[in-house]
């Protein structure tokens, strides 16, 4: 448990609980935003797949399906049990990656564990396109409750409101964050009131719908039942935010928000959509927006929901930035250009490729749906798979870091399995109604993620083979009096072993060497953050040679300048403004032997064209960097 939040009394006790109730707030705001919005087009979505036929029974059905969904789902799997699988702190499915079992040493193919964790972190890029487009325009639907002649302008609105949401993302989320929670606050008391105003009129909806019979009656109908469940699944969409942002916030913030805002205001409101719906049987309207009789009352909700829309949105398009800097930092992501957006809160990232690119694709999904009806059916499989591989995933973790017996790890994974699985299983009929737009792009990151990281495995075996013992370079230095020139020279490598490439070309090519000469390895550990003390290790090889390697947490960014002060501390003369940097340029030839498919050479090819070079990505300026041409065939 994070600090923050402690209750210790170590002399932080009264600074934590300054910092309890605005990190809850900060946790309601961020955390649940997506599914805090949930209930924009949940309850209509379930009425338009439950059984025809007696209203009661399937305003009652709905809301039981719903409330009990949220209360397993959310507060008993992710609240209880999965939010406690953490990594130093960090959350989300790449932590799990991290927790899984070191394969043995030299094992180049992927687990099964890895591919799952892999493909659900991929669908979350399904679920970070859609969601934005499905949020806003729900909530801009609200006009045509207002007034009909909204109609026509629905999708403008929408679209301009999408281009305005991703538009400002450079700007960063701290110019916005501190609005974020209190609109939140006020999201989930105007929705829980909405719903207790309508409870307090068909009160005997409070029972009847926590019964889960009213619910499991409308299953045996099995024309209608996978529909129904794929349209349940829509009310916990966002829960897998709960872990991924544990680390900016702390479990405790995170659970009490749930348990003491987020919850109770959207059990309240579902059941008040309930409530109404007995009190106006037949109706078609959206029981969200008809809840408020008042056109004055319906515009401020619908302005307060499209205020929501955009944190929920916003939300889910900084945990897309933070997921992919985790995995380009993990080696499973091409390098990206990464601009910080806030000098005091290194997680607020802003990756301008990835942003229009999500942005163009919400805008294209709006034009092409046309309706959050129609898109709901794309909805629901990205957010199942994920929470299938979450599970696969976390059941290692209780076996292999937890120490928990078969019976019980396979007795609790197998009881969210069959959960997961039943929703999973209950939204593949929507596939070919739009469900394959959230798999065609999971599909599509999944590929280009075991791409790079498998050919990036094949480079430094490539490497290993031509690698010479450091030590009969050093030799071969001292004997054959190779020119030494004045400062320092810094030669990166992606092995703590060997001799570098680049070192070894410059020796053949020009016969001189700098007095200093640094061998140095940057190197991402399956951590958040390096926390032993010793990130950087120093080995004098002699003859002003010095091998150094930095570890780095995937929650940091390894800044080669900045290190130089550390190494300049520790004894070794340096002058940063005046050190030159050596690096591989890579060259990727296809034809070679390697154990790919002439596609992924193809592939890896093209993404090591395009991604951002290293020297940029280690913030090394310019005028000190060479380049060293090495041709790799695969």
């Amino acid at each position: 448990m994070s600090s923050e939040v402690s209750s210790g009394t170590d002399g932080k006790s009264s600074k934590a609980s300054k910092a309890h109730w605005p990190l809850i707030v900060g946790a309601v705001g961020v955390v649940y935003g997506d599914i805090g919005t949930s209930p924009l087009y949940t309850m209509k979505e379930c009425l338009a797949h439950a059984p025809q036929g007696d209203a009661t029974a399937t305003a009652l059905g709905c809301a039981s399906l719903v409330f009990w969904a949220l209360l397993f789902v959310v507060t008993f799997k992710y609240i209880t049990f999965i939010t406690r699988a953490d990594n130093q702190g960090e959350g989300g499915i790449f932590a799990l990656l991290a927790l899984r079992p070191k394969p043995p040493e030299g094992v180049k193919t992927l687990s099964i564990t890895v591919l799952v964790i892999l493909a659900g972190a991929a669908l979350l890029y399904g679920d970070g396109m859609i969601t934005p487009a499905i949020s806003v325009l729900s909530a801009a639907e609200g006009l045509k409750g207002v007034d009909p002649a909204f109609g026509p302008w629905v999708i403008p609105i929408s679209v301009a409101l999408l281009g305005a949401l991703f538009w400002f993302q450079k700007r960063g989320t701290g110019r916005i964050g501190s609005f974020f929670g209190p609109i939140m606050l006020l999201w989930f008391a105007v929705i829980g009131l909405l719903g207790l105003w309508q409870i307090i009129h068909a009160p005997t909806v409070l029972l009847a719908a926590l019964n889960p019979w009213y619910g499991l009656r409308l299953l045996v109908h099995p024309q209608t039942a996978a529909g129904l469940l794929g349209a349940v699944v829509l009310a916990i969409t966002g829960a897998e935010a709960l872990y991924a942002d544990m680390g900016h916030f702390g479990r405790s913030a995170i659970v009490r928000g749930w348990n003491f805002i987020a919850f109770p205001g959207l059990a309240l409101n579902y059941l008040g959509q309930a409530a109404w719906l007995l009190r106006n049987p037949g109706a078609n309207d959206n029981p969200f927006f008809a809840m408020l009789p008042s056109a004055h009352a319906q515009l401020f909700l619908v302005g307060l929901s499209i205020a929501a829309t955009f944190i929920a949105s916003q939300a889910l398009i900084s945990g897309t930035f933070s997921l992919t800097r985790q995995a380009v930092h993990l080696g499973y992501f091409p390098r990206l250009g990464v601009i910080h957006t806030n000098a005091e809160q290194e997680g607020q990232i802003y990756i301008g490729f990835l942003n229009w690119s999500l942005g163009l694709g919400c805008i294209f999904i709006v034009i092409n749906f046309g309706s959050s009806d129609a898109l709901a059916s794309a909805y629901g499989i990205a957010v199942t798979g994920t929470m299938v591989a979450t599970t696969v995933a976390f059941y290692r973790v209780t076996r292999s870091r937890w120490g928990w017996g078969l019976p019980l790890s396979l007795g609790l994974c197998g009881l969210f399995i069959a959960v997961d699985g039943l929703f999973l299983v209950c939204n593949l009929p929507k596939f070919f109604a739009g469900g394959w737009l959230p798999i065609l792009i999971g599909a599509f990151i999944f590929v280009i993620m075991i791409t790079w990281k498998r050919g990036r495995t094949e480079i430094v075996t490539h490497m290993l083979k031509q690698s010479v013992d450091i030590s009969l370079v050093v030799q071969d230095i001292e004997q054959s009096g190779v020119y030494r020139v004045p400062g320092a020279a810094v030669f990166m490598s992606a092995l703590f072993t060997g001799t570098p490439i680049a070192l070894l070309h410059h020796l053949k090519a020009n016969r001189c060497l700098h007095k200093t000469v640094i061998l140095l390895t940057l190197h991402t550990e399956g951590t958040p953050r390096i926390t032993d003390g010793n990130p950087i290790q120093i080995e004098e090889l002699g003859g002003g040679i010095w091998r150094v390697l930095a570890r780095y947490g995937y929650m940091e960014n390894p800044k080669a300048p900045g290190l130089m002060k550390t190494l300049i501390e520790r004894g070794i003369p340096i002058i940063p403004a005046s050190t030159t940097y050596y690096f591989n340029r890579e060259t990727v030839l296809v034809g070679g032997r390697t154990k790919m498919w002439p596609w992924q050479k193809e592939l890896y090819r093209i993404l090591s064209q395009n991604a951002r070079p290293a020297r940029d990505y280690y913030g090394i300026p310019p005028n000190q960097i060479i380049e060293m041409g090495l041709p790799v065939q695969l």
